[in-house]
């Protein structure tokens, strides 16, 4: 893997807008504005470094849901989600609740040395517009003779086409909470309309506050009181269990068919962590991590049982004590061996490595000036260098995007 320079398209702003990317500018306190798609430079990745991190990104998704079947029996305490979260979670997984998608993350240089998993963001992923399509039109517009790691607009339609022929439904409800204000969780829910569209479903978008409860139907229903079969939610479990609504959750024949499911909740806990290591010891692609404490670890990053984008971690190693800003921690920590990310002239990436079904289906990288990967970090696309397949028109679809 690489890090290499490339001019910016003049118009590139106008474009990622066009995809559906709204939210690359962030406005700092001081009043600077800095952007978060980031195309002056590019990483190339080898068609075997692909392969190779495919198998990894497989396995691990295997392995977590093992994991996941160990933390759904409490074996390590209530994670933050109480009991009748975990057997929630486990009546799901016992039920085969079928889901669509997942990011991981992970650390990997391109030196030979084993990719790390840091974690699995597998309940409500962002990242998915800017990884599925903005880097696919870059591409197409700097790179066209080039192949890039990214199959993951086809795939999404392929598991929505998937759900739709096992449960027989045809309207999809997609709700996103209009609380988070910088557009992400909006145009995410757009997009996964849209693919859900391409593949048969009739789709309603609406907002997780306007989610009703019929107690004559005894069923959720939406603002015209049509009842939610279907829904997929951009918006986590353990925050839907504490809602006033939340204890209707628990019961599985009057709900929906949730996307993603509720089983969900343990992969995108980091108590998965700890939960790998135990199931998984000295596995060449997990780092140490303990609950609660930091057990043998010296050098440490603690992470907050249900903390997003670097919120509220905090790192002891050498050379290093700091502790991100946030809300998180009230929940319980896990404690992961600390691994600097890679320094590529000050540019430190981590791989989001996508999982749809099962399969590993693309990679979008996001790189930071500091050892967290947080709200600052850049987007920055991805080539193999290799030629472009001749199924590449295979992606001509994403053209009509309605956004």
């Amino acid at each position: 893997m690489k890090r290499l320079l490339s001019e910016p398209r003049p118009d590139w702003k106008q474009k990622i807008e066009e995809q559906g990317l709204v939210f690359s500018t962030t406005t700092m306190p001081d009043g600077r504005k800095i952007e978060y798609w980031n195309e002056s430079a590019y990483y190339e990745f080898t068609m075997d470094e692909v392969e190779a991190l495919e198998v990894t990104a497989e396995e691990m998704h295997t392995m977590c849901l093992e994991a996941a079947k160990f933390l759904a029996t409490g074996a390590m305490g209530p994670i933050g989600i109480g009991q009748q979260g975990l057997e929630l979670a486990a009546e799901s997984l016992q039920a085969g609740d079928m889901d669509i998608y997942g990011r991981f993350d992970f650390i990997y240089d391109g030196r030979g040395g084993a990719a790390k998993m840091l974690e699995y963001n597998a309940d409500t992923p962002t990242g998915l517009i800017e990884a599925a399509v903005a880097q696919w039109f870059w591409l197409q517009d700097v790179f066209p003779e080039k192949d890039q790691w990214n199959g993951i607009h086809e795939a999404l339609i392929r598991q929505w086409k998937k759900l739709q022929y096992r449960t027989g439904m045809s309207t999809l409800h997609i709700a996103h909470s209009e609380a988070e204000e910088s557009g992400e969780d909006w145009m995410t829910a757009a997009y996964m309309r849209d693919v859900a569209s391409q593949a048969g479903w009739t789709t309603i978008g609406i907002n997780m506050s306007d989610i009703g409860w019929d107690p004559n139907l005894n069923r959720f229903v939406d603002l015209d009181n049509f009842m939610i079969s279907t829904i997929f939610k951009l918006y986590p479990w353990e925050l839907m269990l504490k809602e006033p609504f939340g204890h209707r959750l628990l019961q599985r024949a009057h709900n929906p068919r949730w996307v993603e499911p509720a089983w969900k909740m343990l992969l995108s806990n980091k108590a998965l962590l700890a939960a790998l290591w135990h199931l998984y010891p000295d596995h060449p692609n997990l780092l140490p991590a303990y609950l609660n404490e930091p057990g043998p670890l010296r050098e440490w990053a603690a992470k907050p049982l249900h903390g997003r984008e670097g919120d509220n971690i905090k790192i002891r190693a050498e050379g290093i004590s700091m502790e991100q800003p946030g809300g998180y921690g009230r929940e319980g920590w896990c404690y992961q061996q600390f691994h600097p990310l890679p320094d590529f002239d000050g540019n430190h990436p981590v791989l989001g490595l996508w999982v749809v079904d099962g399969e590993s289906v693309g990679c979008g990288i996001r790189e930071s000036d500091g050892p967290i990967t947080d709200y600052f970090c850049r987007f920055v696309p991805n080539t193999i260098d290799a030629p472009a397949p001749l199924s590449a028109q295979a992606h001509s679809n994403k053209a009509g995007i309605a956004l």
